[in-house]
């Protein structure tokens, strides 16, 4: 009898990890990598989010608590949507779960049966369509290529909705495009979906206040209120918080499905850290002032990132409107080849020939399901990017 269970057959492992692997053995050799693939921000946790949780130890709010969240940070949820967002939950339509990954799991695996169908627009984020299929669902892949730029258009999504269709994932800002939807774009999407009263729409908030120039955000439920009752709006403190380690995601949505998530969660890893609560209910009731100030940095390198890769021969880097990636074709490198000989057949290629001839990784476009483009994460030092962007350019400059 095999002992591992035949649904880990439906998934992948990640199409980052060879050159995740390959960047470890470069660095064992002695060769210098830059790695513009961490989906985190640089910066760290604000001061007054550390000391809410040091406050909560010696308080000794060391305990469990309530499987799905305290009713303190389930509060400040409720707040939040309806401070930021113009939503009104109750706090037990809401739940807290250990990262937005948690979140997204649970919620799947609480209505998912076989055969179920998942829209999931391409690029996205690599763990959509695994988690659909550990759930025992069917993924829909809906390509939403850079001259649509990279959204999903109401005409795509109603083809491909059938009778088994139960939910959509919208993710924006995106990762990994950082393309989001404007109010009109938005709209368009959730006037398709009034017409399907049997698709749900999960959100991926996570990159809410990470946005750019005059990019303004909106999430479904908002903009189109007669889905309120058919949305899970998803999002979390890891990214404009800067608490990727603190393992806090949250989403508020109708009754039912939150308490079957509990559910879920209650077998699995039971309550959120009790001292990450905490710091989240002080990073949600505080002042936001520091996001803004940090954006400016983020600004800045998007915009060292853009000019710098639409200079390197072969590349077209658009601009995004928010989070800390860029989504660049290499469509122009494909078929040249490097000064050893190597054919660049696809990003993979170019994402392994760039690590191992100029010690640059990034994350190809496999990865996300939508080619031939690489992900750049610009979360780092500017004189990092400008270290990596110069380097990029003389790669793709030698290739012929």
């Amino acid at each position: 009898m095999a002992l591992i269970a035949q649904r880990l057959n439906r998934i992948k492992p990640s199409p980052t990890i060879a050159v995740s692997m390959k960047a470890r053995e470069l660095q064992a050799q002695g060769r210098k990598v830059i790695a513009l693939s961490a989906g985190e921000p640089d910066f760290d946790t604000i001061d007054f989010v550390k000391e809410a949780a040091i406050e909560a130890i010696r308080k000794g709010q060391t305990k469990y608590t309530n499987v799905d969240g305290t009713n303190e940070l389930k509060q400040a949820i409720v707040d939040k949507f309806k401070r930021e967002n113009g939503l009104d939950y109750k706090i037990s339509q809401v739940t807290v779960g250990t990262g937005g990954k948690q979140i997204l799991y649970n919620a799947l695996m609480a209505t998912l049966d076989p055969g179920d169908e998942v829209i999931i627009p391409a690029p996205y984020w690599v763990s959509y369509p695994d988690m659909v299929l550990l759930a025992e669902g069917t993924p829909v892949i809906v390509q939403c290529p850079q001259e649509n730029d990279f959204k999903l258009r109401p005409e795509d999504l109603e083809k491909a909705i059938t009778p088994k269709t139960k939910w959509i994932i919208l993710n924006s800002p995106s990762n990994p495009t950082g393309a989001g939807y404007t109010w009109d774009d938005m709209k368009a999407v959730t006037d398709v979906l009034l017409r399907h009263p049997q698709v749900h729409i999960m959100t991926d908030d996570m990159y809410e206040h990470l946005v750019y120039d005059d990019f303004k955000f909106c999430t479904p439920a908002q903009v189109e209120p007669k889905l309120y009752d058919r949305t899970l709006t998803c999002n979390g403190v890891s990214k404009a918080y800067a608490m990727t380690g603190w393992r806090i995601g949250y989403a508020a949505g109708p009754e039912p499905l939150i308490k079957a998530m509990g559910v879920i969660q209650s077998q699995s890893t039971s309550n959120p850290s009790s001292v990450s609560q905490a710091a989240a209910v002080a990073a949600l009731n505080g002042s936001t002032d520091y996001i803004q100030e940090r954006n400016v940095a983020f600004r800045e390198r998007r915009d060292l990132v853009v000019s710098m890769l639409n200079q390197a021969s072969g590349l077209d880097c658009p601009k995004p409107d928010g989070a800390f990636y860029v989504y660049p074709s290499c469509a122009g490198l494909i078929g040249k080849k490097t000064p050893e000989g190597k054919v660049i057949a696809s990003d993979t290629d170019f994402a392994t020939a760039l690590l191992e001839a100029e010690g640059v990784a990034v994350v190809q476009g496999e990865a996300f399901g939508l080619s031939p483009h690489f992900r750049i994460s610009y979360a780092t030092s500017t004189e990092q990017l400008e270290d990596a962007c110069t380097k990029i350019q003389r790669f793709c400059n030698s290739l012929r």
